[in-house]
């Protein structure tokens, strides 16, 4: 089971070099292999897939469930038939995939002949990432909509291949701009074709509050929404009273619940970040009794509310600021 975390802060950066390899053979320029795998041997010729593939996976029902999915992606894009079944024995024109101990976790090996090929991991995760490494092999094709009519070969090669880091993660900021459940899960897809395992979801900003709370219902009926702007953040004036704030929205809870499943599928994990008490204006726009500091208060739409004059910083609007020193400074810097 996939785990959901709420954490009250956190930042992740991340650096494409965390998943790279070093690789015992690294003259492959004809290989779009990303990442790296550990260790790759290339042979000649390849494995040509014809009409009647076989693939043969142990009986374990999320293995099954990989090489049924395969299965679909080869007869979805190269037109021929497919068939999936249990075994233990490899023929020719087949991938023989199978489970075996002592392969790190999350690790794999892939041996393809110029009949077969061989997907060996210990684990369900292993064999995904194998099974991505095969489509990388392939041609680019291998990841359309519809039949392309070409040949299809996987080059010999041996690889062994398993993550340098166990945390391999991206973020997703859905606060600033909002972005569906199809457009997160294409985010997703494409995560996964790249072995990436944990995706960061910034769900709460100064420019939206994007994780329905029932007890809380204002986070989503006021903060998820703000005056939409073109241009550079930081730039904007604020927005007129009479300007419609429609632009925005956020996750129900069967949401969030359709994104873990759809994630764990793909051996990801979600880690939502609520940010609190920093960039919190939707929050506090919500529930301004929140707030320590008297004054109205609005989800932020791009226009500048953080000032940074000499020996600090601070947050808010003219009206906030009833000390005449204090709003000299802050006429000065905005």
């Amino acid at each position: 089971m996939r785990k959901f975390f709420i954490i009250p802060y956190l930042w992740v950066c991340f650096s494409l070099s965390a998943c790279s390899q070093t690789a015992e053979n690294t003259s492959t320029p004809d290989f779009a292999l990303i990442p790296q795998p550990v260790s790759l041997k290339q042979a000649d010729g390849g494995f040509t897939i014809l009409s009647g593939l076989n693939i043969i996976a142990p009986k374990n029902d999320e293995v099954k469930r990989l090489a049924n999915q395969l299965a679909e992606r080869i007869k979805t894009v190269t037109g021929l038939d497919v068939t999936v079944n249990e075994g233990f024995n490899a023929t020719s024109n087949s991938i023989f995939i199978s489970l075996e101990k002592g392969i790190p976790h999350e690790g794999y090996k892939l041996a393809v002949s110029n009949d077969q090929a061989h997907l060996t991991a210990s684990t369900p995760a292993g064999i995904f990432y194998g099974i991505q490494t095969l489509y990388q092999l392939l041609p680019k094709e291998i990841m359309s909509a519809t039949a392309v009519s070409r040949e299809w070969v996987i080059p010999t090669v041996t690889i062994e291949d398993h993550p340098r880091f166990e945390w391999r993660g991206l973020m997703l900021d859905v606060t600033r701009h909002f972005f569906t459940v199809d457009e997160v899960k294409d985010f997703i897809d494409n995560m996964a074709r790249y072995k990436f395992n944990m995706l960061h979801l910034h769900l709460s900003d100064d420019q939206g509050w994007r994780l329905q709370i029932k007890s809380l219902p204002k986070l989503t009926e006021v903060g998820a929404w703000r005056v939409e702007k073109t241009g550079t953040f930081g730039t904007f004036t604020p927005p007129s009273p009479d300007e419609p704030k429609n632009y925005g929205g956020f996750y129900t809870h069967e949401d969030i619940k359709e994104l873990v499943r759809y994630a764990s599928d793909r051996f990801i994990n979600i880690l939502p970040e609520i940010d609190v008490p920093g960039h919190s204006l939707a929050a506090v726009a919500s529930y301004p009794e929140l707030s320590c500091t008297p004054g109205e208060y609005r989800v932020n739409s791009g226009e500048r509310f953080m000032i940074w004059p000499p020996g600090g910083h601070f947050y808010g609007t003219l009206d906030n600021f009833h000390d005449l020193a204090t709003r000299r400074t802050f006429l000065r810097h905005t």
